[in-house]
């Protein structure tokens, strides 16, 4: 496989085929068109070069050693259906996104069983040897075109779906979006038999502040408890979400009571050190936190709201017990 200083202008077409005089056509007829073009020479040469980088189309050859056409294709499929698009905006990014890369089959092959098991394994086109040029040209102008419209359309969808998860004024996740990721993360959870802690955490005597600092001032200072809860909260795999009103809630997933504690107490100790003046509270001249913290390990005979009522009745004890303190209920 010849190494290729891949650029971002142009779009990407990645030739596996074992036949060298095919491999240099397709490049120089590629290439003229303005594509790059990386090349690779059997099956698993093609799958190392297209996860290292995501073209815009395969050309694939059916009949090559090593690994043929046919299980290069559905391996490729695999690959490129198991790297969700959502995954890359909320838990780091993914390598691949729901539009699938076209595949292009290109062979001497042309008998219908052949044909036919060719789309059965995901290819997108089929094309036979001897290669009409111009048909060629068409089809993968055609295809990359679409493959590109498939992607804007994914990542519009993307980003109404991100803007209709947050919370418009503090930037955390919103209610919609908690109640999602704590039952998809109460499933895996399950799945995967670990633990899960919630914390929630309520702005002490808000009303009393908002009384006293209007409504802007209540939004500065909702704005300021949600950044302190971002900055402790660190892993991808944990939500900050805005729960309603001036409570927050923190999902932490594969996480025991003793970490969902230490977090919890990190954020109070932050909050207070943010000293954010609060003359009518009854608790402290600054803003303070209550917390309420639960963990439970899920079972399919459990949901979510018992995590979320232990959570809530922990917060309770906190409040009852004077306020600016975190709570446990597990």
């Amino acid at each position: 496989m010849k190494a290729v200083s891949v650029s971002e202008e142009a779009p990407i077409i990645l030739v596996v085929d074992d036949d060298q005089f095919i491999r240099d056509l397709l490049r120089r007829v590629m290439e003229k068109d303005g594509y790059q073009v990386v090349e690779a020479t059997n099956g698993e040469q093609g799958l190392a070069a297209y996860k290292s980088i995501n073209p815009h189309l395969v050309m694939l050859d059916a009949l090559m050693p090593v690994m043929d056409g046919f299980t290069c294709c559905q391996h490729l499929q695999a690959l490129t259906t198991s790297s969700p698009l959502e995954g890359k905006m909320l838990n780091g990014k993914s390598l691949h996104n729901n539009a699938r890369t076209p595949v292009l089959m290109i062979t001497g092959l042309d008998d219908p069983e052949s044909v036919d098991r060719a789309f059965q394994v995901g290819a997108t086109d089929y094309i036979t040897k001897p290669i009409h040029l111009a048909v060629l040209r068409q089809r993968v102008r055609r295809l990359i075109e679409q493959f590109q419209l498939y992607k804007k359309l994914e990542e519009a969808n993307l980003e109404l779906h991100r803007l209709a998860t947050l919370d418009g004024l503090t930037g955390v996740a919103n209610r919609r979006r908690f109640d999602e990721y704590i039952n998809d993360e109460w499933q895996r959870m399950i799945r995967e038999k670990l633990p899960i802690s919630l914390i929630l955490c309520d702005i002490d005597y808000f009303k009393k502040y908002n009384d006293s600092y209007g409504h802007q001032g209540g939004d500065a200072c909702l704005r300021r408890v949600a950044d302190a809860l971002r900055f402790c909260v660190k892993r991808s795999i944990d939500l900050v979400a805005r729960y309603g009103g001036e409570e927050f809630a923190v999902v932490l997933p594969n996480t025991s009571a003793v970490g969902a504690s230490k977090v919890a107490e990190e954020i109070r100790a932050l909050v207070n050190q943010l000293q954010i003046p609060h003359a009518q509270s009854l608790v402290s001249e600054h803003v303070t936190l209550s917390l309420g913290f639960a963990c439970m390990y899920p079972t399919p005979s459990t949901s979510p709201t018992t995590l979320i009522g232990a959570a809530d009745e922990a917060l309770y004890q906190a409040k009852a017990l004077g306020r600016n303190m975190s709570f446990p209920k597990c």
